[in-house]
């Protein structure tokens, strides 16, 4: 059975951009970008609501012609893997390998874990909020990135509770730090 996996970058106090919407301070460094990608390879479908499958959708034509090979990389696995797009208001996808769906359905996310081969992310923090609280998320990876924005979007939900268990950490050069848990 296929694991879903909630990854992001955030502030320090728990935001994945600034009350602006801005996220310009979360940019990987070349080392955080090749772990993220080495994470990346585990992952064969990416579940995104609509805002969060606009900003990822560049990956798929972004000129990459003098760009580091972690970036290519990044591409490559970002183009290989299948995406469900949850929106109501989006008309069509615009990228290949992907699908659209109108509304989240916990019981076909279930379905889908348990018949995948390889395991499942969900991007974006009000699409993981759904599901979160339908108890379907086993994995958290969070990217903390030294830094304060004093607001903006939440990377997790309001009104949810959960133990975890942490398996693994990891500090790197630029003050950035992984922390993956599991739920307990």
């Amino acid at each position: 059975m296929a694991k879903l996996i909630y990854s992001g970058i955030m502030s320090l106090d728990g935001y994945i951009n600034d009350a602006d919407g801005n996220f310009d301070w979360s940019m990987p460094s070349e080392e955080v970008h090749a772990f993220v990608n080495d994470l990346e390879r585990s992952i064969g479908t990416n579940l995104y609501g609509r805002r969060m499958y606009e900003v990822m959708s560049v990956w798929e034509t972004m000129d990459l012609s003098g760009e580091p090979a972690v970036m290519q990389d990044y591409a490559s696995l970002w183009q290989a893997a299948d995406k469900i797009v949850f929106s109501r208001t989006l008309d069509a996808t615009s990228t290949s390998r992907t699908r659209l769906e109108r509304s989240f359905d916990p019981a076909a996310i279930r379905a889908l874990k348990e018949s995948a081969t390889r395991d499942i992310s969900v991007g974006g923090p009000r699409l993981a909020a759904y599901a979160i609280e339908a108890g379907l998320v086993d994995e958290f990876q969070l990217f903390l990135t030294p830094v304060i924005v004093g607001g903006g979007t939440r990377y997790l939900p309001d009104g949810v509770s959960a133990s975890l268990e942490l398996l693994d950490q990891h500090r790197f050069d630029n003050g950035v730090v992984h922390l993956h848990y599991r739920l307990a």
